[in-house]
């Protein structure tokens, strides 16, 4: 029974789903960026944004060899990722730079997914990765945000029938594209009025000795690029 249960979920998570419509597609885009766009609701939404941004600084400061000591989410859509290592080098400035380009980057390798009709795996795949980030939360809010957001995704790839699943997964790559396009654009007006002197431009300015503003552009063109990118792909131009 063991074996038959562990093949047919394997079978489940690697098999290939029916491609939707093009309508569901475009639907689901312009929800996408109805949860971006309007700053009220952008002010909610951003915390999902926030989860995939501190989660790419603790991906990438284990991966570099870092000690990651843990990961608060705060409830005004802040984050913070603690680690230790040595405090230049390559390894941090990778990690430095993995927080505005990994909303962007996980959105390009979800369209690549689901250009591959691979549904199923994409939302396992995400379900894992938070259940992953949340060994390393430090902080009630970050929990609660973290767990809900787990159990959206555990609902759907469980008992929600395909064509839900195909709307949801359609619906959070899209928001991971457009949503890593917008904090870039905060950044760059905080920093221009004066604020966020400790921004990971900023910290990226000082550990490469690179003008925080050259930074600045290589976030926008990663989220840019991911967008245009991810969209012909979900679109299937």
């Amino acid at each position: 029974m063991d074996s038959i249960t562990t093949a047919g979920l394997w079978d489940r998570l690697t098999g290939i789903q029916p491609e939707p419509e093009l309508w569901l597609v475009i639907a689901t885009g312009v929800v996408a960026l109805a949860a971006v766009a309007p700053r009220p609701v952008w002010r909610i939404s951003r915390n999902a944004i926030t989860i995939a941004h501190e989660g790419g600084h603790g991906l990438f400061a284990l991966l570099t060899g870092r000690r990651l000591d843990g990961i608060r989410l705060h409830s005004d859509t802040s984050g913070v990722t603690v680690s230790r290592g040595r405090p230049t080098g390559l390894g941090m400035v990778l990690t430095a730079a993995a927080g505005y380009t990994a909303p962007s980057l996980l959105g390009l390798g979800g369209a690549a997914l689901l250009s591959a009709h691979r549904i199923t795996l994409l939302l396992w795949a995400a379900t894992a990765l938070l259940v992953a980030m949340l060994v390393m939360i430090r902080n009630a809010y970050g929990l609660l945000t973290v767990v809900l957001t787990g159990a959206g995704f555990v609902l759907v790839s469980w008992l929600a029938p395909a064509e839900v699943q195909a709307m949801f997964a359609y619906g959070v790559v899209w928001f991971l594209l457009l949503g890593g396009v917008r904090p870039v654009f905060e950044l760059q007006a905080k920093r221009r009025n004066g604020g966020a002197p400790d921004s990971d431009a900023d910290q990226l300015g000082r550990l490469t000795h690179v003008h925080p503003v050259v930074w600045l552009l290589m976030f926008h063109a990663v989220a840019l690029c991911s967008l245009i990118g991810g969209g012909r792909w979900l679109l299937a131009l």
